[in-house]
């Protein structure tokens, strides 16, 4: 990479964070996991309480990378059809014509997805892993890039389904906002942040489909040792004789790709072991069943550097 490109995909970079973190006070190291994750063209998961910014962060990434948005309320009674769309016949044609339905966007907000069926949550299966979907046996591209965040409430609440392992599986990442600090609270209480200011001037793109993509590419292209592979393969090694279930392959690239991700927010072009300690407790936590931080922590004392 060379150096002028670099200082202006630091300056993109900042200016991303920067702005959602306008909105999304107090709360950088979350903003910056959830930047790494779209820039490793994963999947987002949000996982809090009601009230805490869940929507605010989806909205806010979208609108700062310039991205077409869309959100869908997953409720029990939503069906897959909502989702991904439905052919109708068309009297005049004597044909089935496809209607699209919202998941043809950029970003979709699957908003509090655990409230739908098992069935409707699998309609994203094929749109997560493919970026297509199959709708009477003809199968549709989606936009480039493609992105679900999905909100959850906690498993615990009354009227939710729990994700399967095969969606959870599917989302790169896990984040949990959390109460804010005092200051940033007071902020909120004066009006000075928050899901209102995204419709003022304080909010503008600062990146288009085109730069993402490019920032997308930059991240693969940051480089990782063998030292650092050996450390990838050890932690996904542990987790696989400790666990019942332990991270797949598709997790392990995962956790590669985050760990790119953060190396390139963090202005290097290669990545180092802190790099992956970073990023390793939104990547596997939900992996492992884990409904805290503390077992990637014990996982990451365990597992020594090479």
């Amino acid at each position: 990479m060379k150096n002028n490109e670099k200082i202006t995909m630091q300056t993109v970079l900042k200016a991303i964070v920067g702005s959602t973190s306008q909105v999304i006070l107090g709360k950088q190291t979350q903003v910056k996991l959830s930047l790494a994750c779209l820039l490793s063209g994963g999947h987002l998961l949000i996982e809090d309480l009601p009230g805490m910014g869940k929507t605010t962060l989806a909205h806010t990434l979208a609108q700062v990378l310039g991205l077409h948005f869309r959100r869908s309320q997953f409720t029990s009674d939503l069906l897959p059809a909502d989702i991904i769309g439905v052919s109708v016949y068309d009297r005049a044609t004597s044909a089935f014509q496809f209607h699209p339905g919202p998941v043809f966007t950029n970003v979709l907000l699957a908003d509090e997805i655990n409230r739908a069926t098992p069935k409707t949550q699998s309609a994203l299966l094929e749109a997560m892993e493919e970026q297509q979907i199959t709708i009477d046996g003809e199968t549709h591209a989606l936009p480039k890039p493609f992105f679900v965040i999905a909100t959850q409430n906690p498993k615990h609440h009354i009227g939710t389904f729990p994700l399967p392992e095969s969606q959870l599986d599917r989302f790169l990442m896990r984040v949990t906002l959390g109460y804010p600090d005092a200051q940033s609270e007071r902020a909120l209480l004066k009006n000075q942040a928050g899901r209102h200011s995204m419709t003022g001037a304080l909010i503008k793109p600062v990146c288009d489909v085109n730069t993402l993509i490019s920032l997308q590419q930059a991240v693969r292209n940051v480089h990782v040792s063998d030292q650092l592979l050996d450390y990838l393969q050890d932690l996904i090694l542990y987790t696989r004789t400790q666990f019942s279930t332990g991270l797949s392959p598709r997790a392990g690239l995962g956790l590669r790709l985050c760990a790119q991700a953060w190396a390139l927010l963090e202005g290097r072009d290669f990545v180092i072991p802190e790099d992956v300690q970073a990023v390793f407790a939104s990547v596997v936590s939900h992996r492992l069943a884990a409904e805290n931080s503390e077992i990637s922590k014990q996982i990451l004392e365990r597992v020594a550097i090479r």
